[in-house]
């Protein structure tokens, strides 16, 4: 992977293929390779005839660790995003992002609408708004000497998930007390470019799809079915509602 110098913080990314360019932005404890190239987004997005930027989110993959909770806001998060999109020259781009990268794009969306064509939001939805919850528990059980010491089923599977990863755990929880803010109805109004929200119908940890499509501009919703927030990110049925949603913005640019 490539890196880059956001504003001191070293980021790295991964560019593939031709075309119209794709931002990927992963979710918590994950990884361009994990989010993305292992679930067969890279090869899926290319094989459309798009080029694939992806980012490793402070903290993850290949990126600087960094460990103190104000490097890890949403909105930090998003300037990388941003910076990253102006350093390879792109005038605009498609957006992705998975639970923690669908925050980070609809703040990098609302900061720098300019930058973006349009926005998949995904994993993410009402919670988006209305809070997640539990980020202080998720936290205490990356930093535990020991996963047996969990008790907690969700904090234990966000530890589980992150030592699977090969993750920073420390660095892990410093952004877990940082990144899952809410965004209010407010100001996701104020997002203007098409934008499609993508979520399994049994994931518990995204909320329901319309609350967030309802407070953009241009929203429209995508169920997954049967899938919960893990078995969504490489199903079939959101990769072609993807794919189909970008053809369609592209025939009408």
């Amino acid at each position: 992977m490539a890196r880059f110098d956001s504003d001191g913080v070293e980021i790295a990314y991964y560019v593939e293929g031709d075309g119209l360019p794709v931002l990927l932005i992963h979710g918590f404890a994950s990884s361009v390779q994990a989010n993305w190239i292992d679930t067969g987004w890279v090869s899926t997005l290319v094989g459309a005839g798009y080029q694939v930027i992806a980012i490793d989110n402070r903290g993850h993959g290949a990126s600087e660790k960094l460990y103190d909770p104000e490097d890890y806001s949403a909105p930090v998060m998003a300037q990388d995003a941003a910076r990253l999109i102006r350093y390879l020259g792109f005038e605009q781009v498609h957006v992705m992002g998975y639970s923690m990268g669908a925050r980070i794009s609809a703040f990098l969306t609302m900061q720098h609408q300019e930058l973006v064509n349009t926005a998949v939001l995904a994993g993410l939805a009402e919670k988006m708004i209305t809070g997640v919850g539990g980020a202080a528990e998720i936290a205490s059980a990356l930093e535990a000497d020991d996963i047996k010491s969990v008790r907690d089923p969700v904090s234990r599977a966000f530890r589980l998930f992150a030592e699977q990863t090969g993750s920073d755990l420390k660095a892990l929880a410093a952004c877990m007390r940082s990144s899952r803010q809410k965004i209010t109805v407010e100001e996701l109004s104020n997002i203007e470019v098409p934008v499609l929200v993508a979520v399994g119908t049994e994931d518990s940890i995204a909320g329901k799809p319309e609350p967030l499509v309802n407070a953009v501009q241009n929203g429209k919703a995508l169920l997954i079915p049967g899938r919960d927030h893990m078995r969504a990110v490489g199903d079939k049925v959101y990769k072609q509602g993807v794919l189909d949603f970008l053809k369609q913005h592209q025939e009408t640019n």
